[in-house]
């Protein structure tokens, strides 16, 4: 049960603002709020943050900034929901908003490049170590373990994207751990949904005529708040869609730009998301950053502020805890997968990937903070790349 908002409402927005001025790493961030929430500060229990890691998982919108809400109102209900999301998000406009603006006067100097350098391998090692530490208390059996481990091998050689994925896990949970019958009508009845969702056609970002060609306010809004609204799988899969419309669509950046934005955003704490303030910075100045970040976020600010209620209602049911008993597990094994995928990436040389395990180490055996494992990284960057 929640604490009155009237008594939290300072913890949880010196919390998150914090989280959101020192999280970095896109899925990572993730990562760092249960260190920092749910493991020193012990608002919730590990089978609760777990819970709110696969819900989010399975609704369109900005993960990370959905679990933020999660995280809050769990701590102050509805209204502390509110201001964690607000909070976590807060931080991260303002900064890529100054790095914006001195990225057009200066450009992207060595330096950051080489902090960037140091911090890719730091903020996925933050991940790897908060998985290990949730996955000892969601597999607590073989069940649970064969779910974890179908997941992954589905992630990895299938076309299917992480919310099929958890919803197939959550049909799975029902067979094992509520009613098999039930259970196999729901999974047949979503394998047939996910087998004819790639034949319909329509998509609300499907065509750019819906948005002029030359920005507008109302464009920059529309073609945002549709991203933020019908775009699976976090922010990553949504930086994708917005290169794809204003890059190569739209042709409000150039390429080199947009990866510029990316390099930003690399810099930035908080959501990764918040490159839309990057974009709508580039093409109509503050006022589209403000235009351009609101309208992608708000899609996952009312979706998660209208169903956390109902959620918290029906969570204790024993049909709602068996399907969560299979999409805990599933969301283990698709985020797995997700960071194996992501290490090359991070860790693109063997002094990147002996970071990236020392990293590792130190933080499961030592518990050291995050933020002092992520300057130890960024320190580490800059010296290499100096170099």
């Amino acid at each position: 049960m929640a604490e009155p908002f009237a008594t939290t409402w300072k913890d949880i927005a010196v919390g998150f603002l914090k989280v959101g001025a020192t999280a970095y790493g896109g899925p990572a961030i993730m990562g760092i709020m249960q260190a920092e929430v749910q493991d020193k500060r012990q608002w919730t229990s590990r089978a609760r943050f777990l819970e709110g890691m696969a819900l989010v998982n399975v609704l369109p919108g900005a993960t990370a900034t959905q679990l933020g809400i999660f995280l809050g109102y769990v701590r102050g209900g509805w209204w502390g929901g509110l201001l964690a999301g607000l909070c976590f998000a807060a931080p991260a406009f303002v900064v890529m908003l100054a790095l914006t603006a001195a990225y057009a006067a200066f450009g992207v100097s060595p330096i950051l490049r080489g902090a960037l350098y140091g911090l890719g391998p730091v903020v996925l090692a933050i991940f790897f170590a908060a998985l290990f530490r949730l996955g000892t208390s969601a597999l607590r059996s073989r069940a649970h373990g064969l779910i974890a481990v179908g997941a992954a091998v589905t992630a990895l050689l299938s076309p299917l994207g992480a919310a099929a994925i958890l919803l197939l896990a959550g049909g799975v949970g029902l067979f094992f751990f509520h009613a098999k019958r039930l259970g196999a009508i729901v999974l047949v009845a979503l394998t047939i949904v996910l087998a004819l969702v790639p034949l319909v056609a329509w998509s609300p970002l499907g065509s750019p005529t819906v948005i002029g060609q030359e920005p507008t306010l109302g464009g920059v809004a529309a073609l945002f708040a549709a991203v933020g609204a019908f775009t699976f799988g976090g922010g990553l899969t949504m930086i994708a869609l917005m290169e794809e419309h204003v890059v190569d669509r739209l042709h409000w950046l150039t390429p080199r730009e947009f990866v510029d934005g990316l390099a930003l955003g690399q810099l930035t704490p908080g959501p990764v998301l918040m490159l839309a303030a990057y974009v709508g910075y580039k093409v109509l100045g503050i006022e589209g950053a403000i235009v351009a970040a609101a309208a992608s976020f708000l899609p996952s600010f009312v979706l998660m502020l209208a169903l956390l209620p109902v959620f918290d209602r029906i969570r204790n049911l024993t049909s709602a805890r068996a399907v969560m008993q299979g999409v805990v597990p599933g969301v283990i094994g698709v985020m797995v997968v997700a960071l194996v995928r992501m290490t090359p990436h991070a860790a693109p040389d063997p002094l990147a990937v002996a970071a990236l395990v020392i990293a590792v180490t130190t933080l499961i055996l030592w518990r050291v903070a995050p933020l002092k494992v992520m300057l130890g990284g960024s320190i580490f960057g800059v010296g290499v790349w100096g170099r």
